[in-house]
C-alpha cells in the first residue's frame, strides 16, 4: 500500500548545460506545470566552457517555481536531477562560489590526463572511466592547481543540494562521473583520490537515488528533497530501459547513449564507459555509457552561422534536398568523445562543391550525429555479446523527423521516440516518489510508455553500410591528420 504523500504530485528539476526545466508530475495526471530558465555557459578559446554557478542555482529555483505557479497545486517533495561532470570550489560554511563552474564540456584539464597517462589502464579498471577531462575528477585538480585550495571541490549537484538544504551529499551515479568512485564496492576509491592529488579532500557522502536528504525552502513551502540523479540516468530510468538488451539515447546538448547491465559492474573493451545506473535501496545497478559530445550544440552552431534559423528549420531546410550531396559531416565540434576519446579533433566538413545547399548541410549534419550514436550502439554490441533490439530516444532533437528516419536508416533497428522530450525530469520524478515511500518498487514509478514515434529503417542494409563507411573514412582521416 502507498502512502497519501507519494500519490501527491512532485516537482521534478532538470539542472542541464543550457538550461533548466522543471515539471510538476502527478502519477495518475500527468504533467501538471512546467517552468523552464536559461543558463549561459561561456565558451573561451581553447575548449574551455565555464558557466557562474550563480546562474545554475538560480535557473532551478526560477524553473521550479515557475512550474508550481502553472500547476496551482501544491507538491509532496522534490527530485532534482544534474549535469554529472561539472565542477566547482565553494565554502561549505557559507555555501558561497569560490570559483566559476567548468562545465562538462571543459577541456582544460588534458595536460593533467596526460600527466597521469601512464596509470590509465588501472583508473579504468577502479573507475570503469577512461581518462579524460570530461570526467570531474581532472577538472577538480585542475581548480586546485589553478584556482584554489580553498573549501571544497564537488560536482556541481553537492553545490545545488547544499544550497537548498544544507546537506552535503551525491548520489552513486554523479559520484561514478568523478573517476574517484570504485565501481564495484560503490565508495570513494583513496587509490584513484591519490593518483588525482586529491587524497584528504572533503568529499559529499554518497547516497542512495531515492531517500530523504533535507528539506528546502527555496520553491516555497518547506518540501524534503527525496530524490538526486544525473541526468542520463534519469532519462534511462524514465524511459523503462531497465535490463540488459536495450538502450535510451539522449539527444541534448550532446548525444548520450546508456544501456543496462544489470547488477554486475562491466569494463568496457570499445572505449564505452562502464558506471553506475542507480543506487536504490543499497543495490547498484549498472550501466554501459557513451557520449558524442555535440548534438543540438552542433545544430546551434548551424543556426549562428545563419544556415538555418533554429532547430525547428532542420526538416524543412533538409526537406529541400533528397540526400547529403556528397557531403560528409564530422561534427566533431568539441572532439570526438566515445569510443574514441579524442578531444583534440576539430569536426570536418568534406565534399563541398558551388552546389551545395543548406539542405545539403543539414542532411550531412545529421548522418553525422546518427552516424557518431551507431558507432555507441556498436560499442554496445560488442561489449554485451550481443546487437541491441531497439533504441529509445528522449530530448529535443526528437522533434525532428529527419534526424529520427536518419538514426532508424543508419542503426537498421526500431526507434522509439518518447511520448515527452523530457525524459530525464521525469526520471528525477520517479526518484523522488521513491524516496516518498520505500514501498514503491521502480515498476511503481516508472511512467507508462506510449511512444510519439516509431521510426523503421527505410534503407537497406547495404546502403545504410555504405553512408556509415563514409563517415567512418571522414573520422579516419580527421585521426590521422591530427595524431595523439
Amino acid at each position: 500500500m502507498t502512502s497519501d504523500r507519494a500519490n501527491r504530485p512532485v516537482l521534478a528539476v532538470d539542472q542541464g548545460t543550457s538550461g533548466t526545466k522543471a515539471l510538476v508530475v502527478c502519477p495518475e495526471r500527468g504533467v501538471l506545470g512546467t517552468g523552464t530558465a536559461p543558463v549561459r555557459p561561456r565558451h573561451l578559446p581553447g575548449g574551455l566552457v565555464e558557466v557562474d554557478p550563480a546562474e545554475l542555482l538560480d535557473s532551478v529555483v526560477v524553473a521550479g517555481r515557475r512550474a508550481l505557479a502553472e500547476a496551482g497545486e501544491p507538491v509532496a517533495a522534490v527530485g532534482l536531477a544534474n549535469q554529472g561532470e561539472t565542477v566547482l570550489a565553494w565554502d561549505p560554511d557559507t555555501g558561497e562560489p569560490l570559483t566559476d563552474a567548468l562545465v562538462w564540456q571543459d577541456r582544460r584539464a588534458e595536460p593533467i590526463c596526460a600527466e597521469l597517462a601512464p596509470h590509465a589502464d588501472e583508473l579504468h579498471h577502479l573507475t570503469g572511466l577512461p581518462l579524460d577531462p570530461y570526467f570531474a575528477a581532472p577538472k577538480m585538480l585542475w581548480i586546485r592547481r589553478h584556482r584554489t585550495r580553498q573549501g571544497v571541490v564537488t560536482t556541481s549537484d553537492a553545490w545545488l543540494t547544499h544550497r537548498l538544504t544544507g546537506a552535503f551529499v551525491t548520489d552513486a551515479a554523479t559520484a561514478g562521473r568523478t573517476q574517484l568512485l570504485d565501481l564495484d564496492t560503490v565508495t570513494w576509491s583513496p587509490r584513484a583520490l591519490d593518483l588525482f592529488g586529491l587524497a584528504g579532500e572533503a568529499l559529499p557522502r554518497v547516497v542512495d537515488a531515492a531517500g530523504p536528504v533535507g528539506t528546502t525552502t527555496a520553491f516555497g513551502p518547506e518540501l524534503p528533497l527525496t530524490g538526486l540523479l544525473v541526468d542520463q540516468q534519469a532519462a534511462l530510468l524514465a524511459q523503462d530501459v531497465t535490463e540488459p538488451g536495450g538502450a535510451k539515447c539522449t539527444y541534448g546538448t550532446g548525444a548520450f547513449l546508456l544501456a543496462p547491465t544489470g547488477d554486475v559492474p562491466r569494463r568496457s573493451s570499445t572505449g564505452l564507459v562502464g558506471c553506475v545506473a542507480w543506487r536504490l535501496d543499497g543495490r547498484s545497478s549498472y550501466c554501459l555509457d557513451g557520449q558524442v559530445y555535440t548534438a543540438a550544440s552542433a545544430v546551434r552552431w548551424l543556426t549562428d552561422l545563419g544556415v538555418i534559423s533554429g532547430p525547428a528549420a532542420l526538416d524543412p531546410v533538409g526537406a529541400s534536398a533528397p540526400d547529403t550531396g556528397g557531403v560528409t559531416f564530422v561534427p566533431a565540434l568539441a572532439g570526438l568523445a566515445a569510443p574514441w576519446w579524442r578531444g583534440d579533433i576539430r569536426g570536418s566538413l568534406t565534399g563541398l562543391g558551388l552546389d551545395t545547399t543548406p539542405g545539403h548541410l543539414v542532411r550531412a549534419l545529421c548522418e553525422g550525429i546518427a552516424a557518431q550514436v551507431v558507432q555507441l550502439t556498436d560499442a554496445v554490441a560488442t561489449d554485451l555479446g550481443e546487437p541491441l533490439r531497439g533504441l529509445r530516444v528522449d530530448g529535443g532533437l526528437t522533434r525532428s523527423t529527419l534526424l529520427m528516419q536518419t538514426q532508424a536508416d543508419l542503426l537498421q533497428v526500431p526507434v522509439e521516440v518518447a511520448e515527452l522530450p523530457d525524459a530525464t525530469a521525469l526520471g528525477a520524478a520517479a526518484v523522488a516518489r521513491l524516496g516518498l515511500d520505500p514501498a514503491l518498487t521502480v515498476r511503481d514509478v516508472t511512467p507508462a510508455r506510449r511512444p510519439a514515434a516509431v521510426y523503421e529503417p527505410r534503407i537497406t542494409p547495404d546502403e545504410a553500410a555504405e553512408r556509415l563507411d563514409r563517415f567512418r573514412t571522414a573520422v579516419s582521416a580527421l585521426v590521422e591528420r591530427q595524431p595523439s
